[in-house]
């Protein structure tokens, strides 16, 4: 990569342990430049930029930047933040005072994504799994991309890859609008639906920023199963689980269980072969032909690109396989939404019902410990939120994750269980108001054999590992599905 006249030479990212930061920083580093970076949370994240040579400060605060002044000129620092920091950081604060560059994430992710030849996914779910797929076919068959990832990709351990090739594959987050700043070559969009209440009022708000991200895509693929893009996206490609007519890129479930789809694979309508994707779950699968279709528009073969498939795996935090504890099946999932944890749900039920053996246990009964995440989203979605969960056999609800928002009078987690006993009254749910108590429930309500579905885009699988003290890691689970 060329080092840009628009990127000074230092960067500084406030927040620079987000999932989305930490991946900016490493690459930023890795050509060249000079990154340092707040944040107030440990993490491997952390650990790793450290050991790749990045300064980290542990505090957020306005003795930051004068030490970075000491050692570089104003006009040599860049500053970075996210829709994660608000205006009164005082890091933030103070490099306002001192008039520093500063620039939002999203316009440094533009700047790479402006250096190559760039697929970027975005949609309301299954981003990160669908460019962890791209990113995975292209590596296995030795097109090696730059990848910028919300997520832990298997494949790499770690939420980038730096490369010398003329691809990148990055993430588009909806959440702020941001998006509409990218001008990528390939455009992915996986679906639209109402989310991220806290910045778009409506659907048409969040549609109007997917149809502008759409239009500065050279070449955009789209989804046909879902109505929203249907009906408001002007496409140049379609893919699609459910119809062949029409179609560009079509994977037709033909089986499916708790550990695999087989599907059947058509391009513009014509039948080419049969693809046995390692993932389960059909929203999985619409993400496989999300990542076939970029591939194939990007000029890969299908051959090429069905020796990648074979090594698909879910990025961490999606339906992962985290072995037993107490003769129990522990599996985590990222699911914040209602479509998300119906899909999860859907996944687990299947594996109960199917009686496929993916342990050394045969689960019988789904136990969900949801833990919502933002208010706004729980007064948005209460309802549908108690509409998903019913179909578990055991519920227990965590406070809410706030990530940031002030607390809304009425909205928490025992709002969400009265909604869910007026479903269904004889449901077993438990509102723990913190970590103990939740333990406690867990030891004295569960049982052996049950499949312990673990949700939230919180802190709560972190909460849940100190719970559980110990897993026993099952070699089958890990073989075949560890993400």
């Amino acid at each position: 990569m060329k080092k840009s006249r628009h990127l000074p030479p230092h960067i500084h990212f406030i927040g620079i342990g987000g999932i989305g930061m930490s991946a900016l920083a490493m690459i930023l580093v890795k050509n060249g430049y000079s990154v340092s970076g707040s944040d107030q949370k440990k993490s491997s994240l952390l650990k790793e930029l450290e050991e790749g040579y990045v300064k980290i400060f542990q505090t957020q605060e306005e003795a930051n930047i004068e030490k970075i002044l000491q050692d570089n000129k104003k006009n040599d620092v860049l500053v970075v933040t996210s829709s994660a920091i608000g205006p009164d950081n005082l890091e933030l604060q103070e490099a306002k005072k001192y008039n520093l560059i500063i620039k939002h994430r999203s316009e440094i992710l533009k700047f790479l994504i402006d250096q190559k030849k760039s697929i970027v996914v975005s949609g309301s779910h299954g981003k990160t799994t669908t460019s962890t797929y791209i990113t995975t076919i292209l590596s296995i068959i030795k097109k090696d991309p730059t990848a910028i990832i919300g997520g832990i990709v298997p494949l790499y351990k770690k939420n980038y890859n730096i490369s010398n090739s003329e691809l990148l594959v990055a993430e588009a987050d909806e959440s702020d609008g941001s998006l509409v700043k990218f001008n990528p070559n390939i455009g992915v969009i996986t679906n639209v639906e109402l989310e991220h209440v806290d910045h778009y009022k409506n659907l048409e708000e969040l549609l109007k920023t997917m149809k502008e991200f759409a239009k500065n895509c050279n070449h955009l693929i789209a989804n046909f199963d879902c109505k929203n893009l249907k009906k408001n996206i002007q496409k140049s490609k379609w893919f699609s689980t459910q119809k062949i007519e029409g179609i560009d890129f079509a994977l037709i479930p033909k089986e499916s269980n708790g550990c695999e789809v087989i599907a059947e694979y058509y391009e513009q309508e014509k039948f080419v072969d049969i693809i046995k994707v390692p993932v389960p779950g059909i929203h999985n699968l619409s993400n496989a032909v999300a990542a076939i279709a970029a591939c194939r528009t990007a000029g890969i073969l299908f051959k090429d690109i069905k020796k990648g498939i074979t090594h698909l795996h879910l990025p961490s935090r999606r339906f992962d396989y985290k072995g037993l504890w107490k003769n129990r099946l522990i599996i985590e999932d990222y699911a914040h939404h209602p479509s998300e944890i119906n899909a999860a749900i859907s996944i687990a039920s299947l594996i109960i019902n199917t009686k496929n053996n993916i342990s050394s246990i045969s689960p019988n009964r789904l136990v969900s410990i949801f833990q919502p995440h933002r208010f706004t989203r729980v007064k948005k979605f209460q309802k549908e939120f108690a509409k998903s969960l019913s179909k578990s056999d055991l519920v227990f609800i965590t406070p809410i994750y706030s990530a940031g928002e002030d607390q809304i009078e009425g909205i928490n987690n025992r709002s969400i269980a009265y909604e869910l006993k007026k479903l269904k009254p004889n449901l077993e749910i438990y509102t723990p108001d913190n970590n103990q108590e939740l333990k406690k429930l867990m030891i004295e309500k569960t049982i052996e054999k049950d499949l312990i579905l673990i949700m939230g885009a919180g802190d709560i699988n972190k909460t849940c590992a100190n719970l559980f003290l110990k897993v026993v890691v099952n070699n089958t689970i890990k073989n075949n599905f560890a993400a």
